[in-house]
């Protein structure tokens, strides 16, 4: 493990989705007691020994999601329709709900961790790289590292994938341009206008529309409040 940061906050933000996934799969071959005891095992190691918190709030994503909506060039997680659930997913996602966790509802897990994060003290807990776009304490249980997230890095977070997209939601982004050629775009700015900006020109140097950039933001983005749908900067808009 990295090394304890000082002055951690109390409280963990779990996005409990993976749990799910990390130990469904890595009990295939127990029965559904051993899989809930593994997962309950699992999840006080990370808050309690880990983390040394207090108090954890867990999420985990529910069926309906305003993206499948929004997302009109490409189905959303569309290249997931086919992906293999572990044996017990079902009975440990209830499992979680026992243990406090809350289903989202018309958003996803990370959402609601987004908003949450906005109204505490918090350590944020999970794999996915989406989570990177929020400031603040992450911790990866598995890799077991600590990363603290400026707002310049966690705006960058965002605009990095704006340019790349996300393969693994089948989220479009730019064609052609990697970390490597959205980092040279992103080089010199300082706030997350100037990056917007950038990002803008170069979806416009690719004859992208505003409407194209629009769903890509508004499919990448976590909602820092209830129902937020998500809109490029005024002046951004004026300028189109």
């Amino acid at each position: 493990m990295s090394q304890f940061p000082e002055g951690l906050p109390k409280v963990a933000l779990i996005d409990a989705d993976f749990l799910v996934y990390r130990i469904g799969f890595a009990s295939e071959d127990t029965g559904v007691r051993m899989a809930k005891a593994r997962l309950t095992e699992f999840l006080h190691k990370i808050v309690y020994i880990d983390l040394r918190a207090d108090d954890y709030e867990a999420y985990i994503t529910g069926k309906t999601n305003f993206r499948f909506e929004v997302a009109k060039t490409r189905p959303y997680k569309g290249n997931r329709a086919k992906m293999e659930k572990p044996k017990h997913y079902e009975a440990l996602r209830e499992h979680l709900l026992t243990l406090g966790a809350v289903v989202s509802d018309n958003c996803e897990a990370d959402d609601l961790v987004a908003i949450r994060s906005t109204q505490l003290e918090f350590v944020i807990v999970g794999q996915d790289k989406d989570l990177l776009q929020l400031k603040g304490w992450h911790y990866n249980p598995v890799k077991e590292e600590f990363k603290q997230v400026s707002e310049h890095e966690a705006n960058k977070s965002f605009w990095t994938q704006m340019l790349t997209g996300d393969v693994s939601d089948n989220i479009p982004g730019l064609a052609k341009v990697g970390p490597v050629k959205a980092a040279k775009t992103l080089q010199d700015c300082v706030s997350y206008d100037d990056m917007a900006k950038a990002a803008w020109g170069l979806y416009k140097e690719k004859e992208q529309s505003i409407e194209y950039f629009k769903e890509q933001g508004q499919l990448l983005w976590l909602q820092r409040y209830e129902g937020e749908l998500w809109e490029p900067p005024k002046d951004l808009l004026e300028s189109s």
